[in-house]
């Protein structure tokens, strides 16, 4: 912690500047630090993420969804939402566990993934690669990347699961080292818990109050959406009878859970109750 003297009426920026000045200066004075960790969502940073990757350094960012600036995001090496760090369980129902179809906005999401990744992979001179390489190459094109708004944990169930799904990536272990190359075949995926019109509200309130109990007080509803795929990798609006997860707020603000509120960048932001 180090005091911030302000002088005058005008004082903003002030401890912003001072940030910037000793990451700097810790960047040029010092070889052996190469990765840098900026906390904030502000967008008056990109240009210290542009010079800090300018020199060869590694910029992570962190954020609440709600404060997170795009152009921050697309700025940095990697991005995570501060919602997502950490895991949070969430109670899953122990009936109903077959398999549902995927809704056509998670199958777009899942297949422009695979054709990225497809893309990645058909200009390497190898055969396969490390799954840790292509995972990095997917965050220097899509910095905001996370496995959770595609419902997995890990990368490696990830791949598992477009491996499955769309049959153009070979993913299997070398002695403990994930590989990843290009196939016609799949694998098949196991059983796995989904939601429905009687179980849904259960899940979506165990969620926001994982939220509350870890501090926050708003979240942007993409995050919510994310953490709901993860434990319910089958989810999707229509099979528990909206159209929209925007409708699907709508009601959870009905039952009192949150607020629905806008910014002033007219996104939906989630207010908890």
């Amino acid at each position: 912690m180090v005091p911030s003297l302000r002088y005058g009426i005008s004082q903003k920026n002030n401890a912003d500047i001072q940030l910037v000045i000793d990451a700097l200066q810790v960047a040029y004075e010092n070889e052996l630090i190469d990765s840098f960790c900026i906390v904030s969502g502000d967008s008056d940073y990109v240009p210290l993420v542009g010079r800090l990757k300018s020199m060869g350094k590694f910029v992570l960012g962190i954020s609440r969804s709600e404060a997170a600036s795009n152009i921050f995001i697309n700025a940095c090496n990697e991005f995570q939402f501060l919602e997502t760090v950490g895991k949070r369980n969430v109670e899953k129902p122990r009936n109903n566990r077959q398999k549902a179809s995927y809704s056509n906005e998670e199958t777009a999401d899942e297949s422009e993934l695979n054709k990225l990744l497809t893309t990645v992979l058909e200009e390497q001179d190898r055969d396969e690669i490390y799954a840790s390489e292509l995972k990095g190459t997917l965050l220097r094109l899509r910095p905001d990347f996370n496995e959770k708004a595609y419902g997995c944990a890990t990368f490696y169930k990830l791949l598992l699961k477009l491996s499955a799904k769309f049959g153009d990536l070979r993913v299997h272990n070398d002695n403990f080292d994930v590989m990843v190359g290009l196939t016609n075949s799949g694998d098949s995926t196991e059983a796995i818990p989904q939601l429905t019109r009687e179980n849904w509200r259960e899940a979506f309130a165990a969620q926001i109050k994982a939220y509350k109990d870890g501090g926050f007080e708003r979240v942007n509803p993409s995050i919510l959406k994310a953490d709901i795929i993860t434990a319910y990798p089958d989810f999707n609006e229509k099979s528990i009878g909206f159209k929209r997860f925007s409708d699907v707020m709508k009601q959870l603000e009905k039952d009192g859970l949150v607020v629905v509120e806008m910014d002033e960048q007219n996104t939906m932001l989630i207010k908890l109750l």
